[in-house]
This record gives structure tokens, sequence and C-alpha cells, in this order.
């Protein structure tokens, strides 16, 4: 599905940017702008806790803790998006990820295998768990609400029947696979020296990626930001990651969590931006009928991303079970809604088609920092459950009502105010191409697209074709 563009003819000068810098800025932002407006908000959020708790929240224990609380939610966001990115949904990833836990449990007690054997053991079942429940999907064509609402009875089922109503205490090396550190290295200088290093080694990567997409850009004569914008973004992003690795340095470092969570994110990043399968899932996810017909084999697609899900709610089980130092019957309970928030949250769409691995992280940070804030202010457990409901209903609810206005958003049209007062012109540019065949849902197609798959629709895109 992917397309490579021919590059400029030799002699061709690159398109130079027109127009007023807000205009720039809205087009650059039009195209994530919901990415951008959960960014916008997390920082305020950040804020606001950082001023209510008295400077507290800032501190560095309490951002390690932010992501030691949290890491297991995020891997979770991570498979999920790409789930609905697909058109479906997973409802059973907490009771999977309790039921690998307690057999991950099981095996160290009671079959005496070493922690990376039971790693292991713990993997397959994982990727088992999505085999199993992506046959039904792909091959069967049981809407995936319905598989997984049947998998999160099953494996429930076998998680307590395995614990007994007891929980499975774990050895102490499996343990640092969520509570250990990277070890310090070097000379003392009053900061974790290797999280200083990967904190220098992704600002790096960060700028040359960049600069590679600039000069990317020029070669293919396709027009090239404003250089001024450009180092705007880049010490922005990078003065925040300097930022964080700064914090996390002053205290233990990089948690042996947020190293795992952190290769997860690069991964799948590339897989969903830079590969043919990410722009078949994507595909599937817009129209699965186009794809089809255009050769994707999207009954491949919808297994894959509930086999991948399935490994990913494993990584999140170990890790969880990890973090509570044993197995618990309780475990899982409530993560699929902690996992489906976060998705949304981050930008994803609900007929599916849109998404991306970074909009999940910001959405589930989102949603820790509205966790810890409100736990470092004492506030009532209840209302905090309560606060992060209105949320999401208001995430979704504005990319609903954005898409049914035809409006970008509310920082577009501020943006777009904004370029009227300095006297652009135009109807306002559209933003950056996106997933080659990631087209944007109609407002009407609600739902998720094995559970909305009706006679109609079916009926409507043949009378199209």
């Amino acid at each position: 599905m992917a397309t490579e563009t021919a590059p400029a003819p030799t002699g061709q000068q690159p398109t130079p940017p027109t127009g007023s810098i807000a205009r720039e800025v809205r087009k650059a932002l039009s195209g994530n702008i919901r990415q951008y407006g959960m960014m916008i908000a997390l920082l305020l959020l950040v804020a606001y806790f950082q001023v209510s708790t008295g400077g507290l929240f800032l501190e560095p224990r309490n951002v390690t803790s932010l992501l030691v609380q949290n890491g297991y939610v995020l891997i979770l966001a991570i498979g999920m998006v790409m789930v609905i990115i697909a058109g479906h949904i997973d409802l059973s990833v907490g009771s999977a990820s309790a039921f690998v836990g307690a057999t991950v449990a099981l095996s160290m007690q009671q079959w005496h295998l070493p922690w990376p054997a039971a790693i292991l053991l713990g993997v397959a079942v994982g990727i088992l768990v999505g085999i199993w429940q992506g046959f039904w999907v792909a091959y069967v064509g049981i809407p995936a609400f319905i598989v997984t609402l049947a998998g999160m009875l099953l494996f429930r089922g076998l998680d307590l029947m395995i614990l007994n109503a007891e929980s499975i205490p774990v050895p102490d090396s499996f343990q640092k696979m969520a509570n250990g550190y990277l070890p310090d290295l070097g000379p003392v200088t009053g900061y974790h020296n290797p999280t200083l290093v990967l904190t220098l080694v992704a600002v790096a990567v960060i700028v040359y990626f960049e600069l590679r997409r600039r000069a990317d850009l020029r070669k293919y004569g396709m027009e090239v930001p404003r250089l001024a914008l450009t180092v705007i973004k880049l010490v922005v992003i990078c003065g925040l990651l300097l930022g964080f690795g700064l914090l996390l340095a002053s205290y233990k470092g990089v948690p042996v969590v947020g190293l795992i969570l952190g290769a997860l994110v690069v991964l799948y990043t590339f897989i969903t931006q830079r590969t043919v399968l990410g722009r078949h899932i994507y595909a599937v996810g817009g129209n699965s009928n186009a794809a089809r017909l255009s050769g994707v084999d999207t009954r491949r697609v919808d297994l894959f991303v509930m086999v991948n899900m399935g490994l990913l709610a494993a990584i999140a089980g170990m890790v969880f079970t990890a973090y509570l130092n044993a197995a618990n019957p309780k475990d899982g309970v409530g993560f699929e809604l902690d996992a489906i928030a976060a998705v949304f949250v981050g930008g994803a769409a609900v007929a599916g088609g849109i998404g991306t691995v970074t909009g999940s992280m910001i959405g589930g940070l989102v949603m820790g920092v509205l966790n810890l804030g409100l736990a470092n202010m004492s506030v009532d457990s209840n209302f905090v459950q309560i606060i992060k409901g209105l949320v999401l209903l208001g995430a979704v609810a504005f990319d609903v009502y954005s898409k049914r206005q035809g409006r970008p958003s509310f920082i577009g049209m501020i943006l777009k105010g904004l370029q009227r007062g300095a006297g652009g012109s135009g109807p306002g540019a559209s933003g950056p191409p996106g997933p080659l065949v990631a087209t944007e849902p109609d407002a009407d197609d609600g739902g998720f697209r094995n559970a909305s798959r009706s006679h109609a629709t079916m009926e409507r895109t043949v009378t199209q074709e």
C-alpha cells in the first residue's frame, strides 16, 4: 500500500513556505489537532497540580512513581490503539493480563522455572490468547466486542482457578521487572549518569529525524516548514524531554518498566507509521471494504492486531504482577477501561482508522496525572473516578462535535482567528498528509467496525462501487 514519491527533477527548487506564520502553525497542527490539544491539556494539568500541591507534584520521586504506577496501562494502550484503529475493541485485556500474571507466578512457585523462562512462558500464553480471539474475529467473523466479552469471562475464570482465592508471591529477581532501576555507572555527578546519557541520546535522535524530514521534503520538491517553526518545535519537545530526564536522573534513574515502555513505543511507532503493515491497519480501519478491494488481506490484519494485543496484555500482566510482588485474584479488574480511555483521550476515533501510539501515551499520561495529582491533593477516590469519566466523555464528545460541525478544533479556531488578525487570507490549509488510506470516517459511522458492519453499510458500499 505504501507508495514512494518520485524525487524532484534536477534543478527543481523546493516549494517555499507560503502564508503567515499563524497559518503555517495551524496547518502543522491540523493533522493531529486533538493530540496537540491533549498535550497542552497535559502540560496545564501538570502546572495546576504543581501549584496546588506546593511543588510536591514534580518532585523526582513523584515523577518516577507516575511512570511506574501507570506503566502497565501505557503498555496496554499501545496494543489497544492498534485494535481500535483497525475498527475493533478488546474487552478482555484485564482478564488476559491477570491470567498471564497468575500463570507466570504459578510457574515460578510450583514448577520452579527461572524468571527468564517464566517470562517467555508468559509471552507464549499471551500470544495463544491473541490467536484464540483473533481466529474468531478474523476467520469466523464474530464481532470483536462479543469475542472479547466472552474472553473477559473465560480468562477471568481461568485466573481464579489458578489462584484459588489466594495470592502467589513472585521472587525478588522477577519483581525488578517493575520495581527495578537501571544501575548507575560512571563518576559521581549528583545525577544518575546512564539516565542522563539516554536523555541526550533521545534528544539527538529527535533532532536528527527532524532534520532528515526537512531534507526529504526539500529533496522531493515539497513545501518545507519555516526554519523558525522547526527550531521552536525542537526547543519545546527537547526541553520537555530534558526536564523529564533530569527529574528521573535526580532520583534513582530510569525504572526498568520505563525502558520496556520506551522500547515498545519506538517499535510500535515505527510499525504503525513506517511499514506496509501499519498502513494496512489504518486502511482496514478507515474502510475495510475498500481495503479488501485494494488487495489488503483484512483477515490477516485483524488476526495480527488481536494477537499483538494478547502479547502486550501478557507483558502488562507480568509488569503488574511484579509491581505488586504477587499475583492476586483481583488483578486486572478495570484494566481494559483504563486502556480504552487512554486511547480515546489520546485522539483515536471511535469509528476506527485514526489514532497514534504517541497520542495514546499522552492520553494515558493525562489519566495518570489526574490520578496522581488528585491523590496528592487528598481528593476522595470516588470523586477521582467521576472526574476521569467526565474527561473521557468530554474528549470523545469534542471529537464527534468537531466532525459534525466540520470544524478542526478549538485550537484550530484560535489560530484561525490569529491568522485573520495578522491579515492572513485563504480558507485554511489542510493538514499534512496522513496515512495512505486512513480516510476520515463519516460522522454518522459511529461504533466499531465489526459491530457496525450492518447490512445497510454493506449495501451502501456496494452501491457506491
